[in-house]
């Protein structure tokens, strides 16, 4: 047996370079903030006043509309304009500078299809009571 050991590393060294029967595996995609879409925003942690669920209407990098789909988020929305509530980019953007300054917790999950965000989840020091954010991202909808 020991004669066919080379063939056989060959031979897993082959079908390892093919990434098994598929060939290679499809590439991620990355998700680029349309200039017009809408989504809801769901923000239930942390001690902030962007608490609740919320419907966002996104053009040309700012928010243009926002309706709360519950009582704490139409009062959290009680004399705030639109862009109190970020866009998709700006909730990226916020992931990506706590993780650059060393939160403890950053995490982004994304939609396997597209790339857009689902889940944010921040929490800069994981002992600190109310410190973390917590978004899903779900009804996203590309308008152009």
């Amino acid at each position: 047996m020991t004669a066919d050991r080379p063939a056989l590393a060959l031979i897993l060294a082959a079908f390892a370079a093919l990434g098994g029967c598929g060939g290679s595996p499809p590439a991620t995609p990355t998700w680029q903030e349309p200039t017009r879409y809408s989504y809801v925003l769901d923000s239930r942690c942390g001690e902030q006043q962007l608490i609740g669920k919320f419907e966002v209407t996104v053009a040309d990098g700012a928010v243009t509309a926002v309706k709360g789909l519950d009582e704490m988020a139409a009062n959290a929305l009680r004399g705030v304009p639109p862009d109190f509530v970020p866009t998709l980019g700006q909730l990226v953007e916020q992931a990506d500078k706590a993780r650059r300054s060393g939160a403890e917790v950053a995490e982004l999950d994304v939609d396997p299809g597209d790339a857009h965000p689902v889940r944010i989840t921040i929490d800069p020091r994981k002992n600190t009571a109310d410190d973390e954010s917590c978004f899903t991202i779900t009804d996203y909808r590309s308008v152009g």
